[in-house]
Order: structure tokens, then C-alpha cells, then sequence
């Protein structure tokens, strides 16, 4: 005789077990997932996970001490952050998981910059919602409105587009190795910390650069990062802006790093400095995110997040710039384009050489 079967309950197409998850519990979801990156951005920037890094246990109380912050804070950070899995927990004591090692700044593919996003998207959107109705478009200040996410511009921007110049643009621009064969100078404006720059240097031993930014702790960030790489003796960093700057000879090289949106509307000014900064045979080197002509474009998931940042910039008195326009400005300041793209056509590189 074969034993009772158990009294199941029968699943139907409406069960929690079968049926697919609904658009409220994706939604959810989602914003788990941008819970997670805001702990993971607070322990960033109080040098929690920074300090747990080495692989022990610490108990909250000694963390707190270790870091120089609050004790009540960082318990339930612990708590929070050990929820989400980015914390083991043994005995009270909480370790790094690997989730959470994920987040530290110099982990290869680092989630660093998603954690810093989480935040300024956040910033950015409660902007756009109370600047909509007054149509005011206050500028770039709105960047240093919060103070905790300043520091981490640089290092975002880093982790963001380093790999893609090291890997992609630096080998796909010839304009590169031609000012390296020359030990020619290489200018950067608006370096931020200097990763261009950098980057450069390690893989182009003849050049040596400039950068000029007009945020002191970005090049106070750039100087001790150059020293710590001991580049220092071919990178010199100056904190000034793209209207005043001075060069001690004329560029082989002049590079913007997504910055011309930002000075687009005295556009003729500025191409007319670049030419007049750089020497016969050098390059202005023109990097930008590449906004697409049709609109139907901006559909496509690689290109979302851009569709987003154009309204940020927005709010800054700037907006995306297609391959075209800058080619044309640079022709008229005498400069020959030539267009390069990268990442599927999301990113555009243009070089006009004098």
C-alpha cells in the first residue's frame, strides 16, 4: 500500500511560485538594488568599507574608533549594510563581503561609480523637479551643492572612463603616439584629478602634460595621485579655467574631456584659444558623448542614461553635442576634423589638427 500523498495546495497560473514577478515588484526591486549602492556610498565616503578591506572582523564600536566617526551611526550602517549584503556578520562583528569588496575604489571594475551616481542622480532629479516650473537653469554650481559627493567626481570619472581610454581611444587615435614620438607637451583642461593625464603618461613615456582645472581639491587630488605614481616629474597640474590659462610653450595636444558642452555657448571663443594654444601640426583632442540625430535612438538602453544626463546638464546651461556641430566650429578656427567612435556609437573622440 503506498504511503498518503501530503495535502498540497495546487499552484495556479496566479501563484506567487509561478507567475512572473509584476511591474510593482520589479519597481521594487530596482530600488533595492539603489538602497544597496546609497549604503554602499556611505561607507565609501567615511572610509567604513576602505577599513574593512584588509579581511578581518571588526566589531561596530572598534570600526567607529578606527574611522574617527560615530559609534550609533556606524552600527546600524553595519546592520543596514549586512541587510543588503555587502557585510558578513559572526559574533557582532561584520567583515566585507564580496559584494561589498565590489565597491572598493581600486577593485578592477570597481562599483564605486554606481554608488556615486546613485546619489547625484538622486540630487539631479529633485533639481529638475523644483527648477521645471521656474525654468531657472542655475549653472554648474549645482554640482557642489552636496558636499559629500564633490570629493568623488574624480575618482567616478576615473573608474567610469578610464578603461575605455586605456583600452580603446588611446590605441584608436593616432594623434597620441604621434605627440609621444615628439616629447611633445600635452595639455588637459578641466583634468579633474588628472586620470587623463595620467593614463597618458604610463603609456606614452615622451609626453609630458599640463593639466588646469578650476576646482582646487581636484588638482590637489591630481598633484598627490601623480606623485603616488611618480609621475610627477613629467605632470604639472595649475588650478585656472579654459579663458585665462597660460602655457609655457605651445601644445602639441590640447585634450576636453567631456567639458565643451560646458563652454558650448562661446563656442567661436573657444576653439579660436585651442588653435591659438597649439602648435603647427598638434591637436585639439575632443572627447563627448555622441547625441544621436533621431530621437528613436534614445530607446535603446545604452542610450538611456545619456537621454537622463542631457537633462542634468540641462539644469547647468549645457546640453549634448553631435559629431557634426563640433567639426564644424573646429574647420571655422581653421582646425582639420576627423571624427572617432567608440562604444557602439555612444562616445565620440574628434580631433582637429592645426
Amino acid at each position: 500500500m503506498s504511503p498518503p500523498k501530503p495535502n498540497l495546495p495546487e499552484l495556479s497560473e496566479s501563484s506567487p511560485e509561478t507567475r512572473a514577478p509584476s511591474r510593482k515588484e520589479q519597481l521594487m526591486h530596482a530600488l533595492q538594488e539603489v538602497q544597496g549602492m546609497q549604503l554602499a556610498f556611505i561607507g565609501l565616503h567615511n572610509g567604513l568599507v576602505q577599513a574593512l578591506a584588509g579581511g578581518g572582523m571588526e566589531e561596530p564600536a572598534a570600526l567607529a574608533r578606527k574611522t574617527n566617526t560615530d559609534k550609533g551611526y556606524v552600527l546600524r550602517w553595519c546592520e543596514a549594510a549586512y541587510a543588503f549584503g555587502l557585510l558578513e556578520e559572526e559574533g557582532g562583528a561584520f567583515m566585507l563581503s564580496d559584494e561589498g569588496r565590489a565597491y572598493l575604489p581600486d577593485q578592477p571594475g570597481t562599483l564605486m561609480p554606481l554608488a556615486v551616481h546613485s546619489l547625484l542622480g538622486g540630487h539631479m532629479t529633485l533639481r529638475a523637479a523644483e527648477l521645471t516650473r521656474t525654468g531657472e537653469r542655475p549653472g554648474e554650481v549645482v554640482l557642489g551643492e552636496q558636499a559629500a559627493i564633490l570629493p568623488w567626481f574624480g575618482p567616478m570619472l576615473a573608474a567610469n572612463f578610464g578603461p575605455l581610454f586605456e583600452q580603446h581611444i588611446l590605441p584608436g587615435v593616432p594623434v597620441f603616439e604621434q605627440a609621444d614620438r615628439k616629447g611633445g607637451l600635452a595639455v588637459d583642461l578641466g583634468c579633474g584629478n588628472g586620470w587623463y593625464l595620467r593614463k597618458l603618461a604610463q603609456r606614452m613615456p615622451g609626453l609630458r602634460g599640463l593639466g588646469i582645472d578650476g576646482i582646487g581639491e581636484n588638482i590637489r587630488q591630481a598633484e598627490k595621485l601623480a606623485q603616488e605614481e611618480k609621475l610627477d616629474h613629467r605632470l604639472t597640474f595649475q588650478e585656472g579655467d579654459i579663458y585665462t590659462f597660460s602655457l609655457p610653450e605651445p601644445a602639441d595636444l590640447i585634450a576636453m574631456n567631456r567639458a565643451l558642452h560646458h563652454v558650448w555657448d562661446d563656442k567661436e571663443r573657444v576653439f579660436k584659444i585651442l588653435a591659438d594654444h597649439l602648435k603647427p601640426g598638434g591637436a585639439a583632442v575632443i572627447w563627448e558623448p555622441n547625441w544621436p540625430v533621431e530621437l528613436a535612438a534614445l530607446r535603446q538602453p545604452g542610450k538611456r542614461g545619456m537621454a537622463v544626463q542631457n537633462l542634468a546638464e540641462h539644469i547647468q546651461g549645457n546640453h549634448f553635442l553631435q559629431p557634426d556641430e563640433i567639426c564644424q566650429q573646429m574647420e571655422k578656427a581653421g582646425l582639420k576634423a576627423h571624427v572617432f567612435l567608440f562604444m557602439n556609437g555612444n562616445e565620440q573622440v574628434v580631433v582637429g589638427r592645426k
